[in-house]
């Protein structure tokens, strides 16, 4: 009796040994999904876009490559329209198909607007195109992270270099009246105190098209060294510079990141010779030093690639790296586990994509360079070294 008793324990334990066996090889080749909220049309589609497409180029590469310890990733990406209600939907249809790990969000609007809902999953890491200070918080937002500085570290970059550059400079703050262009302009005045610069004027405008001649009296009157604008992406920037240098005015103008595309700084035409401004990665043509990310970037797609792009492709390499460390130390892949093995990150090198070692220790990457524009050359150049914010 006994004897049969074991036998049958015996079979039992054999079958459930198994099946975990069995579940464990299915988990071990399950796909690692990476879901993303993309504006492929509407008002951002020109970023979205590129970003959608570095996200594509990277993923298909790691894939190439074998994956992530043998599992594949999975890119599945819904267009958004830029509209947080669109994104919403985006990222409920994503979820209900799929197990997903790893998120890209299309704006601050959404990343703020989606995080309970990340929380209660508990499952996945994400990052985006937001570069929004309230983002840069790990105890209101401990899964998410984004791909550079925050705005307000970008504004102080700028103003690290120029104390550098100009010590007691006149600082000028042009912001556009949005949620964005407000972002960094409380810390701005703070910063600019402690580096013994002189914040001459902040003027705000509308984030279109519109006439700054009113503005432009307002700045000329104030005579800053530096004009720093923020919250736009091409208008009215333009429209500024010319006439600033119509009126014999000296400052040196600057601008954050989605200011400082190659493509949108060139068709601010010739006036914007010497336009400055701060970005985390290198450009696309640059070729200082090593950069064999970036090479198989230009090898792979010949034309050029603009700085969104740069960023999917980036956002991509680090969430994946994220999932990869956590796999690493044989921890399931949860989002309190992938933000600690995001967190891990130390003297990264990105291949050259950003061209110093990054480190990740809160939600942010607070890293960037002053590039200026050659417009003989048709070329964004290296203003500064990188320069890292403690």
């Amino acid at each position: 009796m006994f004897g049969m008793q074991m036998k049958k324990w015996i079979t039992a334990l054999t079958a459930a040994s198994a099946m975990t066996m069995a579940a464990s090889a299915s988990a071990q080749q399950e796909d690692i999904v990476l879901g993303g909220s993309i504006p492929m049309t509407g008002v951002f589609a020109f970023a979205g876009i590129a970003i959608d497409q570095g996200i594509k180029d990277y993923v298909k590469m790691l894939n190439d490559a074998g994956g992530i310890k043998g599992r594949k990733v999975l890119y599945v990406p819904e267009d958004t329209a830029y509209k947080v209600d669109q994104s919403m939907a985006a990222y409920k249809k994503i979820t209900s198909q799929h197990k997903v790990n790893l998120y890209y969000a299309d704006s601050t609007g959404f990343s703020k607007t989606v995080n309970p809902e990340i929380e209660r999953a508990g499952s996945i890491l994400m990052t985006g195109a937001s570069f929004g200070k309230e983002i840069n918080d790990p105890k209101k937002y401990p899964s998410q992270f984004m791909v550079g500085p925050d705005y307000t570290e970008m504004v102080s970059i700028l103003l690290n270099y120029i104390a550098k550059t100009k010590p007691g400079a006149k600082v000028a703050l042009v912001y556009s009246d949005t949620e964005f262009g407000r972002d960094p302009v409380d810390e701005a005045r703070d910063t600019a105190k402690k580096l013994n610069l002189n914040m001459v004027a902040e003027i705000v405008t509308p984030p279109t098209s519109v006439d700054v001649s009113a503005e432009v009296i307002k700045l000329r009157r104030a005579a800053p060294d530096y004009t720093i604008f923020h919250g736009y992406v091409l208008a009215p920037i333009p429209e500024f510079i010319n006439q600033a240098k119509s009126l014999g005015m000296k400052t040196e103008f600057m601008g954050t990141f989605w200011s400082m595309d190659h493509q949108t700084v060139m068709r601010m035409g010739d006036n914007a010779d010497g336009f400055m401004g701060v970005m985390p990665y290198r450009y696309y043509y640059d070729t200082e030093g090593k950069s064999p990310m970036l090479e198989k970037i230009r090898q792979l797609r010949p034309e050029y690639q603009t700085t969104g792009y740069t960023q999917g492709f980036l956002a991509a390499m680090l969430l994946t790296e994220a999932a990869k460390r956590t796999l690493d130390a044989g921890k399931p892949l949860t989002g309190s586990n992938m933000k600690t093995a995001l967190n891990s990150i130390s003297n990264f090198d990105t291949g050259g994509l950003i061209g110093t070692p990054i480190s990740i220790k809160g939600n942010s990457i607070p890293v960037g360079r002053v590039y200026k524009a050659d417009m003989k050359q048709k070329k964004m150049v290296p203003a500064s070294d990188w320069i890292t914010l403690k």
